[in-house]
């Protein structure tokens, strides 16, 4: 199973290319990195396009994006549904399955505590993955800690449907 894993932002927008069967391994990961004084719309197209390139080029089998985070900033809270939002169109496009996780959510799944930091969430991201550095920047991190949140999740579906009575 390879995972893209989708950090959503308008101006830096991460992601996490994870094989996952037995074991996982990172494939790539990076930041699509756009300038906040570019208009809106031409942010968005671009995250389109670049989005559509790298499921072009890592072909994975499923997509998993975090949901945004609705706090205090609410302005913030709409840019990063528009990326998100712009994540969905380029997977469902492609015909891949979206699944969506919340922070919480990752981090729990990640570190074992929903409230973890940045640097908890990379270093326990390097574990798992096995890398020598922590994954940078934080935003492909958190990319990573996505696609990684989905596989584990996936694993414990398939468990529970081979394991439950019927």
């Amino acid at each position: 199973m390879r995972t893209l894993g989708v950090d959503p932002g308008t101006i830096n927008l991460g992601y996490g290319v994870v094989d996952g069967e037995e074991e996982i391994h990172m494939v790539d990961c990076g930041v699509i990195n756009l300038s906040p004084q570019t208009p809106m719309e031409e942010r968005l197209r671009s995250l389109y396009a670049e989005l559509s390139k790298i499921i072009a080029k890592y072909k994975p089998s499923e997509v998993a994006i975090e949901d945004p985070f609705i706090g205090h900033n609410i302005r913030s809270a709409f840019a990063i549904g528009r990326a998100q939002a712009i994540a969905i169109l380029a997977a469902v496009n492609q015909e891949l399955p979206v699944y969506y996780y919340p922070p919480a959510r990752i981090k729990q799944q990640i570190t074992n505590y929903g409230q973890s930091d940045k640097q908890q969430v990379q270093e326990m991201v390097r574990i798992q993955l096995g890398l020598s550095e922590l994954p940078q920047p934080s935003d492909a991190a958190d990319a990573l800690a996505v696609a990684i949140c989905h596989i584990q999740q996936s694993r414990l579906n398939r468990w529970l449907t081979e394991h439950t009575p019927k």
